[in-house]
């Protein structure tokens, strides 16, 4: 992961460079795990995110809107009486380490000027942010009690106690002739070696140095004069901050993969990519994924109902197909009924078949009947019409069902591909609140509340020659920019599949632009842009019936594309 102690240790460089003795303006807590505080520094608004989560732990300034809870948390409150007003006296990374410690002087109670201490630990799982004061935990946006660690416990009031020290050497404190202490009884991999050296490497920052102090991939330790490979280390770190050059490494379509504090020369440098800030970067890299990630989380329970719904419906549905293949005989009972009245003189009494001529068969055949040799030939046949009746109720009934349970999976499956492409809580909110306009969802106690929620936005994109392109997220924001767009605009889907309506705000769009278009409608669909067909038609020709659920129309006078689309191309298209 891009936050080793290394990329820590410019982060911290450059968040000292722009926010010392700047002014704590806001502070929000957008997740349980983050805050996003705004800072008034060099006559500029900075927003700068610490966030605690296991998976995306990180600090650096944004760019990126986040959403607030209606309800700020107690945490933030907190925070917001001990940071909000105060100035930001130093920001410093701890020992070479994953720890970054912000120092804020702020007024408490009684007007007197104290400092506090903000810890972000970037430990993975064990990853906390917490307030210090004279010592004592104000409070951590993670509580851990003693059931939960032994060793260190994160509540209030408590001593703050640092994680305690790795047996490894601070790259501030590192010499040739200390590292060697370390190197010289230690054999295999360098880039291992270093790693367990020195605080704060992570396997790919091990493996560049490594690389630039023996211009080998895989140097092996018992190969290396280990007093010149300490010599070479100890003069790299000295001049590391002179190498500072903020770079994303990209993947092979083009999308950042992990993001370097300098070019990294052990890398493929034809992948790499320059930015004007590790800031940047980082967001860049961050921002997606931690979003895609919480939005899993959150969407999980609603996932787990959709799925839920789906199972129960394919059931149903394969008994609705048994119930239509039982009654498809239905015929056969009509005719028995009616030659068994028609010929009732040719049935001996007292048999439990007998064969007729079936007048029914062009061929002039023969139809064999089974019988109750209780009955006479009468009351076989009531009993023939009876079965009929029955079956043809059963068939119809059946057709009406299968019918409903296919257009349920239909609403089901649109609000599974729905779900992937959330981005914030009133995302979910649409999907879930489409599902209970369908009825197959109750309420929610937050959906009764909220009378009049809040719309969500669609995606915005903007074609090279300035055309706008929307893209619905989900079905409601498909029903909103469908139902806003011109007769004239051109309107686009995936056929014969769920995924999003897409509005070309253009009657007669040029090439590369409908390519865009399409390209889009084909990304965002269950195909995700793999020889996705793709029809596109004049708005003016998109119908939705009366009754039909968010999201469902029928349209005419379509032509069809096939399109492919990749991840990078999709970037790209929203990086404009």
């Amino acid at each position: 992961m891009p936050m080793d102690g290394l990329t820590l240790e410019f982060i911290a460089r450059e968040l000292k460079n722009t926010l010392l003795d700047g002014r704590i303006e806001k502070v929000n807590q957008p997740e349980r795990d983050m805050l996003v505080l705004l800072i008034r520094a060099q006559g500029k608004n900075h927003k700068l995110l610490l966030s605690a989560a296991p998976s995306f732990s990180r600090a650096h300034m944004t760019g990126a809107s986040y959403q607030n809870p209606p309800d700020a948390p107690m945490f933030c409150m907190l925070m917001r009486k001990h940071l909000q007003s105060g100035r930001i006296t130093d920001i410093a990374q701890l020992g070479g380490d994953r720890i970054l410690k912000i120092v804020v002087e702020n007024k408490d109670e009684l007007g007197d000027t104290a400092p506090r201490e903000l810890y972000l630990e970037l430990m993975g799982r064990h990853s906390n942010l917490t307030l210090v004061m004279n010592g004592r935990i104000v409070d951590a946006i993670r509580h851990v009690s003693g059931d939960m660690s032994r060793v260190r416990q994160a509540l209030p009031g408590l001593p703050f106690v640092l994680p305690p020290e790795q047996d490894k050497m601070d790259p501030a404190s590192l010499t040739a002739e200390n590292l060697f202490d370390r190197l010289h009884a230690l054999s295999g991999p360098a880039d291992k070696a270093l790693s367990a050296s020195i605080r704060g490497l992570s396997p790919v920052a091990a493996r560049e140095i490594a690389f630039r102090a023996t211009g080998m991939h895989r140097a092996e330790m018992d190969d290396l004069n280990k007093a010149e490979l300490a010599r070479v280390v100890a003069k790299f770190f000295d001049k590391m901050p002179e190498l500072f050059r903020p770079t994303a490494q990209l993947d092979a379509d083009h999308l950042i993969q992990d993001v370097l504090p300098f070019p990294y020369l052990s890398l493929d440098t034809g992948l790499q990519r320059s930015y004007p800030t590790l800031s940047q970067a980082l967001d860049d890299f961050y921002f997606g994924r931690d979003r895609r990630d919480r939005m899993n989380q959150k969407s999980a329970t609603l996932k787990r109902l959709i799925k839920t719904h789906l199972e129960r419906d394919e059931k149903k549905l394969a008994l609705q197909e048994e119930e239509l293949t039982a009654s498809a005989r239905m015929e056969e009972y009509r005719i028995a009924g009616e030659l068994l009245t028609a010929q009732a003189y040719l049935v001996p009494r007292g048999v439990d078949r007998v064969s007729l001529p079936n007048f029914y068969d062009e061929n002039g055949g023969m139809m064999e009947i089974q019988l109750d040799v209780a009955l006479t030939p009468a009351q076989n046949a009531q009993k023939y019409f009876k079965r009929y009746r029955k079956a043809r109720s059963a068939q119809e009934l059946a057709r009406g069902q299968k019918e409903k349970t296919l257009k349920e999976m239909e609403i089901l499956e649109q609000a599974l591909f729905d779900l992937e492409e959330s981005e914030t809580e009133q995302d979910l909110s649409d999907v879930r609140k489409s599902l209970e306009d369908a009825g197959l969802l109750r309420a929610s106690a937050a959906s009764k509340k909220n009378k009049r929620p809040q719309e969500s936005a669609p995606m915005r994109f903007i074609a090279p020659d300035g055309t706008e392109i929307f893209v619905g997220k989900n079905s409601a924001q498909n029903d909103r920019i469908t139902g806003a767009a011109r007769g004239s605009d051109t309107w686009l889907h995936a056929k014969d599949m769920p995924g999003s309506h897409v509005v070309i705000k253009c009657e007669s769009p040029s090439p590369e632009t409908m390519m865009m278009g399409a390209k889009l409608a084909g990304w965002f669909s269950k195909g995700k842009g793999i020889s996705v067909p793709v029809d596109y038609t004049l708005r003016k020709f998109v119908k939705k019936p009366g009754g039909a659920p968010a999201g469902f129309v029928i349209y005419t006078h379509q032509k069809t594309v096939m399109v492919s689309a990749t991840e990078g191309e999709i970037a790209a298209m929203k990086r404009g």
